[in-house]
């Protein structure tokens, strides 16, 4: 090997030693062992050639580096005023943003569509109207005024009739109705649009409980915060003929709370009749099964009763048993109108849920594995299987049961698997 590229080859090595060396010295030098303590106590702006070039490389950096450390630290420690940050936003919570805006855009244009479909229908019947006057005679035309007339009579004493009633079965139901309480405590647990569903639920719980012939004593408790604003925009809400609690039902029943019972899916009691001594509670929550059992929890956590609805002795439920707040106070009404669960539940559940069930035939039997033996020998089938024949020239076709999906099959795979059922006579 030449000799000289073995010198080159050290010399590079020994070169690249002390680079090496040298960089870690940098590193590890501390500020406080300065070698000219007179310069590091100076400004930046004081740091002139003439003042650096006394100094090695080394030296200079280090100078250069720590004064400029105490001209940032002093900056730092100086009075200045805060400068507002612009808030950020997920991209996540600026697609929910988006989305938000979007539905409302759509659902303002959706409302001036049916404003604006609602005046020209009404404009269509006015002129269809003065048409039909037009191409009759005077007296015609008093004719059709005055029943006209009468109609629309008829049909206002028929609303303040029925609106009458209402109010006068509403009234009675507070004195000496069933009370069913929903429970309002879960709106910190509840998006905007949650709470806007649940209030839409509530509404039509009130709906439903006035055309009502044996209406409820209803109870809402937990009125308060976004619940409570989100209610008071309902129109004629402060009218309604219920009770309104602003303090839980824990504290607003605090004299009857041996009478409490909680309705949940999650609950082991199964309920057979409605006490009208008891106080039923209805979890009022939209969470899309977020919050699993937490009706469940809270009732063991106050120490109150709980009890379940009897759907599964009446039909089989598609998914879970978790109905929503109107749906199960409509279940409740109908029940103490008709004193019969299953015609409740299948009036009320819509069929989507219930796609087994069949609402005259369904009805589930109980003890179907304890029949006789007898009953079961006689119907019982036992399957034999019948050895493979590759050549059957006279076979009989009417001796044979072909088997769904056995087309498909190879004919030799077919002949090797084909079974034959027999039936096997009773021997009691």
């Amino acid at each position: 090997m030449n000799p000289n590229l073995v010198l080159l080859r050290r010399g590079r090595k020994k070169k690249k030693r002390k680079k090496r060396k040298r960089k870690k010295r940098m590193r590890t030098t501390s500020f406080h062992s300065f070698p000219c303590p007179s310069i590091s106590q100076r400004n930046v702006s004081a740091l002139t050639p003439n003042t650096l070039a006394p100094l090695k490389y080394r030296e200079k950096r280090t100078t250069l580096i720590r004064a400029t450390m105490e001209a940032t630290q002093n900056d730092e420690n100086a009075p200045s005023q805060p400068q507002p940050q612009p808030q950020t936003l997920s991209k996540n919570a600026q697609k929910k943003l988006l989305k938000q805006k979007r539905y409302e855009a759509k659902k303002a244009e959706k409302k001036a569509q049916e404003k604006q479909q609602k005046k020209e229908d009404a404009e269509r019947k006015r002129k269809e109207w003065e048409e039909t006057l037009a191409s009759v005679t005077e007296e015609e035309r008093a004719k059709l005024i005055e029943s006209r007339r009468s109609l629309r009579k008829e049909r206002m004493e028929k609303r303040s009739e029925e609106k009458e009633k209402k109010l006068e079965r509403l009234n009675k139901a507070m004195q000496c109705g069933h009370k069913i309480v929903i429970d309002l405590d879960f709106a910190h647990l509840m998006t905007p649009s949650e709470i806007q569903s649940l209030v839409q639920q509530i509404m039509y719980c009130y709906a439903v409980n006035g055309r009502c012939t044996s209406p409820c004593h209803l109870w809402l408790t937990g009125c308060e915060g976004e619940m409570g604003s989100q209610l008071k925009r309902l129109p004629g809400f402060d009218n309604w003929i219920i009770e309104k609690e602003n303090r839980p039902y824990i504290e607003a029943l605090q004299e009857q709370k041996e009478n409490l019972v909680y309705l949940t899916a999650d609950a082991e009691t199964v309920l057979e009749e409605l006490d009208p001594k008891k106080i039923y509670i209805v979890g009022g929550l939209v969470d899309r099964n977020r919050w699993k059992g937490i009706t469940m929890k809270k009732a063991k956590e106050q120490g109150i009763q709980t009890a379940k609805l009897p759907i599964g002795n009446y039909l089989k439920m598609s998914s879970s048993q978790v109905l929503t707040v109107n749906q199960v106070m409509e279940i409740l009404l109908k029940f103490i109108e008709t004193k019969d669960w299953k015609v409740s539940f299948f009036q009320v559940i819509p069929q989507r849920k219930r796609p087994e069930a069949d609402p005259e035939g369904f009805q589930e039997v109980e003890g179907e594995e304890n029949e006789g033996k007898d009953d079961q020998l006689d119907n019982k089938k036992k399957c034999i299987e019948v050895p493979s024949q590759r050549k059957r020239p006279e076979a009989n076709p009417e001796g044979c049961q072909e088997v769904e999906g056995e087309e498909n099959v190879g004919k030799d795979d077919q002949l090797d698997r084909k079974k034959k059922c027999i039936e096997v006579p009773s021997h009691g």
